[in-house]
């Protein structure tokens, strides 16, 4: 857990500006853009840590660590750090009814059932509610309702929650997505735009298998530009990930 309201910490706003001439757009304070922006980031140079404590692979493909606990079992994925970061926004923001996510067999896991004292019993694809214990919204019983949503949701489950968008309309919270085994997903964390051309660009962010720390992500087909993406006026083609070829197609949101 993190407040937005650290400002002095090293941050994806902070930290990564973006291209000359390239200005952040405005926006409300309280909306996810700026908690994504104000995501903290650990020193410069700092490695990807797995679950485990060892070092990521390929490290090559990280620009800077997200400063973000993530456990010490084998959860947090690629899916799992797409709905880590919006639970973990609307948590803040008190909006408890919209922390919801579909396990992979089908079965919604609503965070305010969880926190109003119930549970989640699982017996292979069949999946049910039992109560136990009483009202907790604490963060620490949050922080347990993720483990349980990451250990049976994946991409292909959130592949299926989410709704296609035009990849010219892409904003920040927006997923470039590939449901299924093997599948992957990153996030949108950040854009920007050149006031007088109206080209934009965007960052990425993502967690891989196993488990590991979330990290910004370089730009493989333009290290000049990189980490920054530039956004194209056309829907076709592949967009380029140091771990995943995309189509631009593949681009998702969580409806409202």
């Amino acid at each position: 857990m993190f407040s937005i309201a650290l400002l002095n910490a090293q941050s994806v706003e902070s930290r990564i500006a973006p291209p000359a001439g390239y200005v952040r757009e405005a926006c409300e304070q309280s909306s996810y853009t700026v908690y994504l922006r104000r995501l903290p980031l650990l020193p410069q140079g700092s490695k990807v840590l797995l679950y485990n404590g060892k070092e990521k692979r390929n490290q090559a493909a990280a620009f800077a660590v997200v400063d973000m606990e993530i456990g010490n079992r084998d959860l947090l994925q690629c899916a799992d750090a797409v709905i880590r970061l919006r639970a973990e926004y609307l948590w803040a923001q008190k909006r408890y009814d919209e922390i919801k996510f579909n396990f992979t067999s089908g079965f919604k896991a609503e965070y305010k059932k969880w926190a109003d004292g119930n549970r989640i019993k699982v017996n292979g694809n069949a999946v049910q509610w039992y109560a136990s214990g009483g009202r907790d919204y604490s963060y620490q019983t949050f922080r347990k309702y993720l483990d349980i949503v990451f250990m049976y949701a994946g991409t292909a489950s959130l592949s299926k929650e989410l709704v296609p968008v035009p990849y010219a309309s892409l904003k920040p919270g927006d997923v470039f997505i590939i449901g299924g085994s093997p599948g992957h997903v990153v996030i949108v964390v950040d854009v920007a735009v050149h006031p007088q051309t109206g080209k934009k660009v965007f960052l990425l962010a993502q967690s891989y298998m196993p488990a590991q720390q979330i990290h910004i992500l370089v730009n493989p087909a333009n290290r000049k530009l990189s980490p920054w993406y530039e956004l194209s006026d056309t829907d076709e083609g592949k967009l380029y990930t140091p771990e995943w070829v995309f189509g631009k197609k593949d681009l998702k949101r969580f409806a409202l």
